[in-house]
Parts: structure tokens; sequence; C-alpha cells
């Protein structure tokens, strides 16, 4: 039988999608030009863990904050944790505030870049808007010069913090196995509250701002609401002992699609929570939860997919553990419906609200008059062993887990970071969305596929941290298939 003919057509996605990492995204459409699957394929090989074998785990700190330049205190901070729990070494009091403190700062300036660099373009320029006006300079022309300003004082400010606790805001080197390396003065103490409170007046102005931009605006709020954007999934996320988040400490709870919770555990019980699933069309693994078991690329109570997000966060806590982020938590709920909350463009106000904590967190421990006691470090005198630890990285839960000799050699490394646990979740957003808006007849403009992006924007995936790729660059290809398999058009960004 004759093969039916094809119209080709070329469309280029300039600028680069705003995410961090290497990937590309395969469309496979059946004969009547309706989407039949859609998978979002990361072609770089995982490597980090590997080469970490063999190295003392005293490096971890250092070395694991290499993986990526977005989120570096997260692997420092699941690096330092895991080494305490490999020496069984509790830490000072002021170590851990001060660990907490940067962490906090941190969350505060890559949840503030995610949301004006990445996703906030999509909101407040506009899905439809040429792709050359959706960034950063592209809101500033939108919505005046003055957000600018307060957006790079914020991240400055943040940075800051970083760099005096941290030693460096990028790749900081303060937090050892055992503690901090060093303390803060009291003046430096000064500055930080300083920027903390600078930084809740800006966290409030975002949130403002999005009520006022998005949230009121019906076409807008549709589309989040809309069965295209929209699944019900397990969800996870760290909770202290009253069941609010936090980021640096606590258990790690899931909730099923219900908001019923399933289970609650410790960091090193993580192995009896999660498992792992490979696809042989991508180098990044796919996480469910045992219990539940692996039923694919679905969703629903009897599937093991599950979201660790800003989103899922919510879903998972019990409120806030600061009053104005308490109640922006509830009117998040009150405004979509009740909880859960299942639409995936609504983890962009989910950032909003953890700035907010974050800001408020960050206030709260530079006033604690702990913060500058000079005791920062306990001295690891056991015999190292294995470690496991957990904190809450913006894009989701992330574990460290080291297994060493009795000299403190690595024999073993894993790695479960936020966009492996979002990674299935990611590939049915996707497809969702597409089916939506890939129409037959219609040709596939850069709208349509921004939308499509949108549907993994929202996640913030980092593929670096993830696949821990080693080329350095940022290839996206986009591969459209008819129900034959054969490529109708290729979008290259490489």
């Amino acid at each position: 039988m004759a093969k039916k003919n094809v119209i080709h057509k070329k469309i280029c996605i300039d600028p680069i999608t705003r995410l961090e990492g290497h990937g590309r995204i395969d469309l496979f459409l059946n004969e009547e030009g309706r989407l039949e699957n859609a998978y979002m394929v990361i072609p770089e090989l995982r490597g980090f863990e590997k080469f970490c074998e063999g190295r003392p785990v005293e490096e971890m700190p250092r070395i694991t904050q290499r993986i990526c330049g977005v989120c570096p205190v997260a692997h420092h901070m699941a690096a330092a944790k895991a080494g305490d729990a490999v020496y069984n070494v509790d830490p000072p009091p002021a170590a851990k505030k001060l660990r907490e403190l940067q962490y906090a700062s941190f969350f505060v300036a890559d949840h503030a870049t995610h949301f004006y660099v990445l996703g906030g373009p999509d909101f407040f320029v506009g899905p439809d808007a040429p792709k050359s006006k959706r960034n950063i300079i592209g809101i500033i022309s939108k919505l005046g010069k003055e957000i600018g300003v307060k957006i790079f004082k914020l991240l400055s400010e943040n940075h800051e913090v970083s760099a005096i606790i941290g030693g460096r805001y990028i790749h900081p080197v303060s937090a050892i196995i055992g503690g901090m390396s060093k303390p803060i003065t009291e003046e430096e103490r000064q500055r930080i509250e300083k920027i903390a409170k600078n930084t809740i007046e800006t966290a409030k102005f975002s949130l403002k701002l999005f009520e006022d931009r998005v949230i009121k605006n019906k076409k807008y709020i549709d589309m989040i609401l809309s069965e295209a954007f929209t699944h019900r999934t397990y969800y996870m996320g760290l909770v202290d002992e009253n069941n609010k988040i936090n980021f640096y400490e606590g258990k790690i709870r899931v909730v099923s699609p219900e908001g019923k919770e399933l289970v609650k555990y410790k960091s090193e019980q993580y192995l009896d929570v999660i498992a792992e699933h490979i696809e042989p069309w991508t180098y990044l693994k796919f996480c469910y939860l045992k219990q539940v078991g692996w039923k694919g690329f679905v969703d629903g109570p009897k599937s093991g997919v599950y979201r660790a997000t800003p989103l899922s966060r919510l879903n998972v806590a019990d409120g806030m553990a600061t009053p104005l982020a308490e109640a922006e938590y509830e009117h998040f709920f009150d405004a979509l419906g009740g909880k859960p909350v299942h639409a995936t463009l609504a983890t962009h106000w989910a950032r909003l609200i953890e700035i907010l904590y974050a800001a408020e967190r960050m206030l709260e421990l530079a006033q604690d008059e702990e913060i500058t006691d000079p005791n920062v470090h306990t001295i690891p005198t056991e015999t190292p062993t294995e470690g496991i630890a957990t904190v809450e990285a913006p894009r989701g839960t992330l574990t460290h887990h080291y297994v060493t000799d009795e000299h403190g050699l690595l024999k073993k490394v894993n790695l479960i970071v936020g966009t492996t646990n979002n990674y299935a979740a990611i590939d049915m957003s996707i497809k969702k969305a597409a089916e939506a808006l890939v129409i037959p007849g219609k040709p596939v403009d850069d709208t349509v596929m921004n939308k499509i992006e949108m549907a993994f924007r929202a996640y913030d995936p980092c593929i670096g941290c993830a696949t821990h790729a080693l080329t350095g660059e940022m290839p996206m290809i986009v591969r459209v298939f008819n129900h034959e398999r054969e490529l109708l058009q290729e979008i290259r960004r490489d």
C-alpha cells in the first residue's frame, strides 16, 4: 500500500526553552493526526555517582555541589548531612541553624530565579507572545523597570547571605561533616537580618503580583485548572513533627491523590518506599512507590507515580510553619477548590508561597540568639560506615546515600534527586498537554510548542542534577512523528 503524503513544515524554537539541562521531546501521531504518545527524552549519561566511588566521604559536600550551578546548596547540605550519618556525628545546634539559614536564603534565590526568569514569562508576558519576548527582559518591558530592580536586589542579597555563611554563593564550602567550618559574627548576623526583612517584602510583592496578573485573569485560571494541565497523583514532601513544611530536616510524608497519608518515613528508610524503573529510550530513571507499584505512565491511586514539587509539599503538609506563609497557604487552597490541588501549573503559585516561608524562616533564624555561637563543629570520632540524608531541594525531595569502608572511602553512592522523583509525571504532563493542543489539520506552531513545554516547565526540571550530564551544552531537539513513525518535523536548538 502506498504511503500517504505528508506535508513537512520546519518550525524553529528560539530562544531556548527555560529549563536547566539537556533533552528533547518526541511526539508520535496516529493516522488521523492525533497524538499517540509523547516522550521527554534525556540523552546524556548519568555518571556522577560512579566517579565519586573511591573518594573520601568528607569530600562529598564539595564535590556533589558541582553537579549543578543552579542548586549547589541542596547537594552541599544533603552531602554534609549524609556525611554526618556516615560518622554518626551530631553537629552543634548553632551549626544546624546556620545550615538551615543558608538553605532558606538559597531557596529564595532559586525559586525566584525560576519564577521570574524561567516560568514567569509564560504568564506575565503571555504564552502566545513572540518567543523573543518570553524572558526576563520581556517581563521588565511589560511590568516596568522597577520590577527588575526588585528581582535583581532579591537575588543579589540572598546570594550575599549564602556567601557570608558558605564562603561563596555559587559553590559554598562551609558545611562539613560534623557541622560548619566557621561561625558568623554579630555584624554578619545583623546584615542577614536586614536582608531577611527585605526578602519578606519582596515575597509579599511577588504574591500580590501573581494574584493580580494571573489568579484574577480568567484566561489564566481556566488554563491552570484545565484537564490539559491536571494529573491526580501521589505527592511527597519533607515535614516537621507537626506536619508543617520544612526544607532542611524532618520526615518524608507521602499522601494519596485523595490527600490521605500513605506513609511517613525517615531518610534511612527510603529504599523501603521508593524504587526506580528504567525505560530504553532515556538515561534518566523513573521513581515510583513500591507499595503501589509501577503501572506505567498513568495517574490515580492505583499508580505508583508520585510528584515531589512545591505543589506536592503544600499538598502533603498540614500547613506552613510561619504566619504569613500560612495565610497564603490557606488562600491557595480556598481559591483552587480545596486540598489537594492537582493542577500542575499551580506549582508556580506554590513556589511563591515557599519563597515567603523561606524568607520568614530566615528572619527567625537570623534573630535567634544562638546563631552566632562559635561552637559550630563536632569532630567525628566513630568509624565510618553508611549514611543517608534527605533535604527538600527547590524542585523536589533530594536523598544522598553513601556507603564507605572503615577508612571513609566511598564504596557506593546513590542520589535520588527532585527531577528523578518527578520524571514519570513530567512525561505524563507533556503527553496530556500535547493531546489537548495538537489538533489534526492545524500546524504545531510556536505557541502550541510553548504551551506543551509549560507542562514540564512548572516542575522546574534540572536535568543536570538528574543525569549528571558531562557535555556542558544545552541542546534541545523536538521531533514529531506520524503513526508510521515517519518524521514529520524536527525543531533543533543545538
